[in-house]
């Protein structure tokens, strides 16, 4: 193959150094984006950084990618009920709610108990609808 004058840069795994100006145009939720990714490419069982990312990417609407971080939240921490709660949201925003309410029963058998949350809870709201979801929170309720 014929070359031409310029040299390719060589590819390296680094990741890009953005400047100070570049730093200050990010808001804070894409700076720890790109922070926590880049340490949970390093660590990727690094539960608390999980758990922000997770957050993160809620924040910015990526409930996809959020719960690939939620269900391995869960695979690290299996009976961890604010684990269960959020992928059981990400469920309910991504239209699932036969997934979203066995997770949430989970949530609610592991110990999570912040009904007045439940009840204001935005994610949810693709629930609220479903007699199912009425019928959960009564049942746990009364425990």
């Amino acid at each position: 193959m014929a070359r031409t004058g310029k040299q390719r840069e060589p590819e390296t795994s680094e990741p890009a150094i953005l400047s100070l100006a570049d730093l200050a145009k990010q808001s804070q939720i894409d700076f720890e984006l790109d922070f926590f990714g880049q340490i949970l490419d390093r660590h990727p069982l690094f539960f608390e950084a999980l758990r922000v990312h997770s957050s993160n990417l809620v924040a910015r609407r990526r409930y996809q990618e959020s719960l690939q971080v939620e269900r391995r939240i869960i695979q690290l921490r299996p009976k961890d009920a604010l684990a269960h709660y959020n992928l059981a949201c990400s469920y309910a925003v991504l239209t699932q709610p036969d997934l979203a309410l066995s997770t949430l029963r989970k949530a609610l058998e592991y110990g999570y108990r912040d009904f007045r949350y439940i009840r204001q809870d935005r994610d949810l709201d693709p629930l609220r609808k479903d007699p199912r979801f009425k019928k959960l929170l009564r049942e746990f309720e009364q425990v």
